[in-house]
């Protein structure tokens, strides 16, 4: 195992600006490079860990069995909408309006 801390170096800073659609004007670069570093250095940590007895653990897994069977079954036909629903009006439901702050 390599014990030497890695560090990100200036391109790639610049890319990880780019992508984070922050400019090197508006960010302190020493302090955003320093934070960077302490990331890369907890991955070099957790790599230091066994993690090959399940390498499955991280994935979920399903299986088809253990799904329903898709039923079909017959819809609502439009003249029953129109008995079931007073708030059925020219194909539509009409629902409270939802405009402005919060719902």
């Amino acid at each position: 195992m390599n014990d030497t801390k890695r560090t990100v170096n200036e391109d790639t800073l610049e890319k990880l600006l780019y992508l984070s659609r922050l400019s090197p004007e508006s960010t302190d670069m020493v302090t955003l490079k320093k934070q960077v570093d302490e990331i890369v250095g907890y991955f070099d940590i957790l790599s230091k860990y066994d993690d090959s007895e399940n390498p499955y653990d991280a994935y979920p897994t399903t299986t088809a069995e253990n799904l329903r069977e898709d039923q079909i079954v017959q819809g609502l036909e439009m003249h029953d909408v129109k008995k079931v629903s007073e708030h059925f009006l020219d194909g539509y439901f009409q629902v409270p309006k939802v405009l402005g702050e919060g719902a």
